[in-house]
């Protein structure tokens, strides 16, 4: 589970061992902010902050483009903050795409001014809104040289959750049928593609302004869900559902579709939550029984599992996500770019839904 990352993550931000890798090509940088949780006008554009030493698997990688994801919004507004309010200010930012600029001592098999892009585990103690940002091995891949800087670098976390809970935890496997109840986000159109490219049948739930979208991804069935009821609109039954929305109503959907022994994983877990609310001494074990709670009230009722999920770095999935994504078949499209000093401005637009897709903010 995630919270075991984050307390072994706990253990370690203290002492940062000295790095028997390269120099940093950098002491200090630019780098986004947050000194207090809040709106957008917290985050702070600020000189002079430290880099890290790096460790012997760690990358240090020259940022030319982070795309903002849902997290950025919560985290920056107090969302896990029993694990980052110790550490404000925060450096926010899980989605990077940029050039190698130095490599630790393992990480020879990253050369200098090598074009990469990757994604930061949830819980990683800095993000990437900065000129360098410091990934682990199994964090970066090579960028797909058909994929300008932007367009990676709304790929990898979104496509790195929807890989977790579709090969990690269901294992979908050829001929399957899979659902994806809110198709039309990143996260929901990576499932749709991850799912088309492993050979199983999909269907997906989406607003009316994705369903050319969802179909284009490769979809068998986009229902509009503003106009038709999910249930009646699908047929048969499906061996996994990733709900990307999470709400109760999707919940029942979702799994009332599902075969006997299919999965049923959602994004809204409560672990954080729960954590935030109680502490991380008490949240974590009463997220750990609310979890169980829900999977055996589901097995026993329904005989499907029940899972939360949530982004893990993992290698093998990048790499297929960078071979998929270089040969066209894994897109995320851009709708709006902002340059890093305007990171408020694409913060504010985000949460006020004036830009509905993909928001990417540019270095210079």
């Amino acid at each position: 589970m995630w919270w075991r990352a984050v307390r072994a993550r706990r253990r370690i931000a203290g002492a940062r061992p000295a790095s028997t890798a390269a120099a940093a090509a950098e002491k200090s940088c630019r780098a986004v902010v947050v000194p207090r949780f809040g709106g957008p006008e917290v985050l702070e554009v600020r000189q002079g902050v430290p880099v890290p030493d790096l460790k012997p698997r760690e990358v240090l990688v020259r940022t030319r483009a982070v795309s903002i994801n849902p997290l950025d919004l919560r985290m920056r507004s107090g969302y896990g903050r029993s694990i980052f309010e110790p550490l404000l200010p925060l450096i926010i930012g899980r989605d990077i795409s940029g050039e190698v600029a130095a490599t630790g001592t393992y990480a020879s098999s990253f050369s200098i001014g090598q074009e990469v892009f990757g994604a930061l585990h949830p819980t990683a103690l800095r993000g990437t809104y900065a000129d360098y940002a410091i990934l682990s091995l199994d964090e970066l891949t090579p960028k797909p040289s058909t994929l300008s800087h932007v367009e990676a670098s709304a790929i990898p976390f979104a496509a790195l959750t929807a890989w977790r809970a579709l090969h990690g935890t269901a294992r979908i496997s050829e001929g399957q049928r899979v659902l994806v109840i809110g198709g039309g986000g990143a996260v929901g159109l990576a499932a749709v593609q991850l799912a088309v490219a492993a050979g199983c049948g999909v269907s997906a739930t989406c607003g009316s302004q994705s369903i050319e979208r969802v179909m284009g991804a490769g979809a068998e069935q986009a229902i509009d869900y503003t106009a038709e009821e999910t249930e009646a609109a699908v047929k048969g039954k499906f061996d996994a559902v990733l709900d990307t929305i999470g709400v109760p109503e999707t919940e029942r959907i979702g799994i009332n579709v599902l075969r006997r022994g299919g999965h049923y994983m959602t994004l809204q877990g409560e672990a954080a939550a729960l954590a935030d609310r109680y502490g991380l001494a008490v949240g974590l074990p009463v997220a750990t029984a609310a979890l169980l709670k829900k999977q055996m009230q589901y097995r026993s009722s329904h005989g499907v599992e029940y899972w939360w999920t949530y982004m893990r770095a993992d290698a093998e999935g990048l790499h297929e996500i960078q071979r998929l994504s270089g040969a066209g078949k894994l897109q995320i499209p851009v709708e709006k770019t902002f340059p890093i000093n305007q990171v408020r401005e694409a913060h504010m637009a985000k949460e006020k839904k004036l830009v509905h897709g993909k928001v990417v903010l540019e270095f210079d």
